[in-house]
């Protein structure tokens, strides 16, 4: 069949170029495939799309049999030809081409191997293009487009073909974007209607977030000292700990529950950051750790611990003076390589912009910063945690719970933020305001203390999709760990 029709559609006696990898004869043994048994379809349409196929007749042969599959109905030559141009070539109709099609079809098993191959060759395809693009920019580069942002731009188009097997963006239909809905309503139905994005391993924080959900960025800001590195660490290696994965028809693995994390530590280096996991699961205190001030049965725990650990997909990069050019580089390169479910950033301050955004101003600076940080959320579809500095006006007032305000350097944070939180410790205030021992003023501080010992608060201050708050937890100093508290100490809740 290939030999009579293929050429006639597309003529290829031209020798003075070279084809785009293809192979037409497996398209028409798939299409034939799927217009006999409906079932191929479903074996293939996971990862195959019609922009995969080489031949534009093909592509629109697959988008049509898909649509009438989809709606529950039968697609075969006389059902998918109604919708199609009735003349292919001035002496073959488009129902004689279909008839061929289905006339020497390959059985329904052999469709995935098909399907893939179609594939495959269409992602070589845009590598072309992609190489060509490439070698064209460097050719003709203007000023602005300098050689480290070209290797950035090479590098974004190759993460999108690694992910999603595309380049390029555009307009979405609205039934697709209403379909990403539904699969996000009922995954969240299938975790028992709880949450729709990833558990933090706080029930109460869940409860009023719903998760860590997909391209949000989530800003954790807090004082020095009031314990947002320890409680950025505790999700980190919780959704790290109950990773699950398994893999789709087309090779990638997707990520059931829990995630792979990526942690870029720019204030600690990474044995300090692991020093604090082993402290909080082994329940040992990190200044023991590190002294050496343990017994037997301490240390055999922390082999476990530390056994256990070993397993999970926590990266953690401690490269300290990173730009966020360089940041956004790392994290598609991970989640290319490795996988990629959450990113936490401890600090987003600590990040640098572009030199010329760095020269005209820190509050520029910042902005730079925290919308590539929105865009790359939305790029990798995966929720950004950025810790992030309070300014000293906390310290000057009578009230030390956070606002909005207070965030440092910028509102772009406030601006670009899905949802801020704030750590606020009572504890960490009033234990700096000992009065005199044997004093009246001592015995009321250490009533005071003893109510708030133990305990925090985590405020939010924002969030896009859902209610404002104030979540109690509960925190253990020499573990540097987070946990929840009982029901009856939450406070109450507000809606925006």
């Amino acid at each position: 069949m290939a030999d009579t029709n293929v050429a006639r559609i597309r003529p290829t006696d031209d020798k003075s170029f070279r084809l785009a990898p293809h192979n037409v004869e497996a398209e028409q043994a798939l299409l034939g495939a799927i217009l006999v048994n409906n079932e191929a379809f479903y074996r293939v349409s996971d990862f195959l799309f019609p922009e995969h196929f080489y031949e534009p007749v093909h592509r629109e042969i697959y988008e049509v049999a898909g649509k009438i599959i989809r709606a529950g109905k039968k697609a075969d030559p006389i059902t998918v030809k109604t919708y199609l141009p009735d003349q292919l070539l001035p002496d073959i109709t488009m129902q004689q081409y279909l008839a061929r099609l289905a006339a020497e079809a390959t059985t329904v098993i052999n469709a995935p191997d098909y399907g893939q191959s179609i594939y495959d060759l269409a992602i070589r395809r845009t590598l072309i293009q992609i190489g060509e693009g490439m070698t064209s920019t460097a050719y003709d580069a203007d000023v602005e487009m300098t050689a480290p942002k070209q290797i950035e731009e090479a590098e974004k188009q190759l993460f999108d073909l690694a992910e999603k097997g595309q380049y390029n963006g555009g307009f979405q239909p609205f039934n697709e974007a209403l379909r990403d809905a539904i699969t996000m309503a009922s995954e969240a139905y299938q975790r028992d209607g709880t949450l729709s994005g990833t558990s933090t391993g706080l029930a109460d924080l869940d409860r009023m977030m719903g998760g860590l959900q997909k391209s949000d960025l989530i800003i954790l800001a807090g004082r020095p000292g009031s314990g947002k590195t320890s409680l950025g660490t505790n999700i980190a290696f919780h959704v790290a700990r109950t990773w699950k994965g398994e893999t789709t028809p087309d090779g990638h693995r997707k990520t059931v529950d829990g995630g792979q994390v990526g942690f870029f530590s720019l204030e600690m280096s990474a044995e300090q950051l692991a020093t604090r996991i082993l402290s909080e699961q082994s329940e040992i205190s990190s200044s023991d750790i590190r002294r050496g001030n343990i017994h037997e049965s301490q240390f055999s725990r922390l082999v476990d611990v530390s056994n256990m650990m070993s397993t999970i997909p926590l990266y953690i990069d401690d490269t300290g003076g990173l730009s966020i050019s360089q940041l956004t580089a790392r994290a598609r390169r991970l989640k290319r390589q490795k996988g990629l479910d959450l990113i936490v950033i401890d600090y987003i301050q600590l990040l640098s912009g572009s030199s010329r955004k760095a020269n005209e101003n820190r509050v520029q600076e910042l902005t730079e910063i925290t919308t590539t940080l929105k865009a790359l959320a939305k790029e990798l579809e995966v929720p950004i945690i950025g810790l992030a500095q309070l300014s000293r006006a906390v310290e000057q007032r009578d009230d030390k719970h956070p606002q909005l305000a207070d965030l440092r350097d910028s509102g772009s944070i406030e601006q670009d933020a899905d949802v801020v939180l704030f750590i606020y410790r009572e504890e960490y205030y009033l234990k700096n305001k000992e009065p005199k021992e044997g004093t009246p003023e001592h015995l009321t501080w250490q009533g005071e203390m003893e109510k708030v010992h133990g305990r925090a608060e985590v405020i939010i201050g924002k969030q896009r999709h859902g209610p404002t708050g104030t979540v109690q937890l509960s925190f253990e100093a020499q573990f540097t760990r987070f946990g929840n508290l009982a029901r009856d100490s939450y406070l109450p809740e507000r809606m925006e």
